[in-house]
């Protein structure tokens, strides 16, 4: 069997996910009768190809492109799909055509912390290529055969989170994680627990987060637990104007991740105050 064949997940029929050792990240293929979706690319143009190169051991139909959202280890490979359509929201497009040299920052610093030097210097050649298919919304998109569903549920990991069905297996991006805690650097916390409720009824037997292994709903609605609790407790803290430490060690997350969700939820709050 060819070594890329070997690495997809069969989910459905010709439902496929790719976890990849870098980041623990997924990825996601749907085929259909004329034309496959690629949800997610990966970090750099490399990384790219072999995702490319994965997918063509499974099929020869063009490609569409699914952006989960905006951060580049899930879209910095775009560019070499050449000539496909890329779907995503609007604050993902906006993200990476207005600030997409803020995202390559990010990037190299982010690959610098994981001691990966190489992907640091190919982020540098990446060429930025944002969604032109925006989802709002919801979205269908005609695989031939099969349609593939696009949702933005609301604000969540980021402002522009978008979630993708398909015979029962649910896509979900950096919305849920497996093996982490969650990343609230972007992140709205009072909204995430309304979206991941809003996202429950969609859920199948097969969850695929943005990082790490496979999840069932039960895991999807203890997430959903705990981003309550989080939101709940940032609440109060903020209501007491307790400091960060002290109030960090309320929170059912580990020191340094509930101190960012404390800052990212303040701020919010603080917004809410001037509105």
């Amino acid at each position: 069997m060819h070594a890329a064949l070997r690495a997809w997940t069969e989910l459905a029929d010709g439902v496929y996910a790719r976890p990849h050792t870098a980041q623990r990240l997924n990825v996601g293929l749907v085929v259909g009768a004329e034309r496959c979706a690629v949800i997610d690319t990966r970090s750099s143009h490399g990384q790219g190809r072999d995702l490319a190169r994965a997918v063509r051991a499974i099929t020869p139909k063009p490609w569409v492109l699914v952006n989960t959202h905006a951060h580049w280890d899930h879209c910095f490979g775009n560019a070499v799909f050449t000539g496909a359509p890329i779907w995503g929201h609007p604050a993902c497009a906006r993200r990476l055509a207005v600030d997409g040299e803020a995202e390559r920052r990010a990037a190299r610093a982010d690959a610098l912390a994981e001691g990966d030097a190489r992907l640091a210097e190919e982020v540098a050649d990446v060429v930025i290529t944002p969604p032109g298919r925006l989802v709002a919304g919801e979205a269908a998109i005609d695989l031939g055969g099969r349609r593939l569903w696009l949702a933005h549920l609301g604000r969540g990991h980021t402002d522009g989170d978008v979630v993708a069905e398909v015979e029962g297996v649910v896509f979900a991006g950096d919305l849920l994680e497996e093996g982490a805690p969650p990343d609230f650097g972007d992140a709205f916390p009072l909204d995430w627990p309304a979206t991941l409720e809003a996202l429950l009824p969609h859920l199948g037997a097969v969850v695929v987060p943005g990082h790490g292994g496979l999840l069932r709903r039960a895991d999807a609605e203890e997430q959903a637990a705990l981003h309550a609790e989080v939101a709940r407790a940032a609440r109060e803290a903020h209501a007491a104007a307790l400091p960060v430490d002290r109030a960090a060690g309320a929170l059912p997350l580990p020191p340094e991740a509930a101190e960012v969700a404390l800052r990212r939820a303040w701020r919010q709050l603080d917004a809410e105050g001037r509105a």
